[in-house]
């Protein structure tokens, strides 16, 4: 069953392109005209992702699932409270453990909306409420067009991070005008995405792949990585595992008191720890220009996978002791 979920195979082609992509950066990083050429291709592509997503959601079912409000508002208030106040408190491992751009990266992930696809196919091995995964996932990740710079804003003034009108500007632009067209032509343009669905994950993982490509190229020609040593690369791997393990314990207990069900408990526990790549890594082009973008990343993605294979390991033993028969919650107890 664990071959359901996206990019959980040891050897899984987006998972090697990743890190073919970060190796071609750091022997070929493109520069100048190329590079101002390919940033230009990535927002295109950024646009092309982003109507992608609103052409797959179902509106309907978006507002009928609306009615499970108290399942929704926990995982919302996971991901954009909970995920953001343990990223403030990350604080306190700069300068010893993280540098100043490791830490904003560990910052704007836990500011970042639940990943859809994966937490979706998380929740489905585990047996779990899936209608109230793929609205809450959904949700999030609408609202995070929104709130993620609002909280970057709220939370980065003191790190050096500015934010501005044509930031606000750049997010529209590029995420929520191509999704809202997505969602318009998605009654004319719907069938023909499902019968095309395997094709069109290729344009997601492309897009994904070229703007990981002009990051690290940004990275390598303003001499970056120098500064990132093995040690302290392995301490990042740390920080994440334990960010995710703290989050996960809190999500799977914190369900469990406040009286959920078994199938609401994994929905929250999957769509509550998992982070976006898809919609971070094109957010972080527009949010922090002149920053050293590539270091602040390097969390997202390092933390990406690691929820994957964690969470994966986690579903797969819910289900061998989930509760007969299963059927759809209502989000209540």
């Amino acid at each position: 069953m664990l071959s359901k979920i996206p990019l959980l195979n040891r050897l899984d082609p987006f998972l090697v392109g990743i890190l073919v992509t970060v190796a071609v950066a750091a022997v070929l990083p493109a520069g100048g005209v190329v590079l101002t050429g390919f940033t230009w291709a990535s927002k295109i592509a950024i646009g092309l992702l982003f109507f992608l997503y609103g052409a797959r959601l179902s509106t309907r079912e978006a507002v009928d699932g609306l009615k499970h409000w108290r399942l929704h508002a926990t995982i919302l208030a996971t991901t954009f409270v909970i995920f953001p106040l343990l990223g403030l408190a990350a604080k306190v491992l700069v300068p010893w453990l993280l540098t100043d751009p490791l830490y904003i990266g560990v910052l704007y992930l836990c500011l970042l909306p639940s990943t859809v696809q994966s937490s979706i196919a998380l929740v489905s091995v585990a047996r779990g409420n899936i209608p109230g995964a793929i609205v809450s996932a959904s949700a999030s990740s609408l609202l995070g067009i929104f709130v993620t710079p609002v909280l970057v804003a709220m939370t980065m003034a003191t790190q050096g991070v500015t934010f501005s009108a044509s930031a606000v500007l750049d997010i529209v632009l590029m995420l929520l005008v191509p999704f809202t067209v997505g969602q318009v032509l998605r009654r004319w343009i719907g069938t023909w995405m499902t019968q095309h669905g395997k094709a069109l994950k290729l344009v997601d993982r492309g897009a994904i792949l070229l703007v990981v490509y002009v990051a690290f190229s940004r990275g390598m020609n303003e001499g970056i990585w120098s500064s990132l040593s093995i040690a302290r690369l392995l301490v990042l791997v740390l920080v994440c595992i334990a960010l995710l393990s703290l989050v996960l314990a809190l999500t799977w207990f914190g369900s469990g008191r406040l009286g959920f069900s078994y199938e609401d408990r994994t929905a929250i526990l999957f769509c509550g720890s998992t982070k976006s790549l898809a919609t971070g890594l094109p957010m972080a082009t527009v949010l922090f220009p002149g920053q050293p973008i590539g270091l602040i990343v390097l969390p997202l993605m390092l933390f990406h996978q690691i929820q994957l294979l964690v969470c994966a390991a986690i579903a797969a033993r819910l289900a061998k002791n989930a509760p007969e028969p299963v059927t759809a919650s209502t989000g209540t107890s």
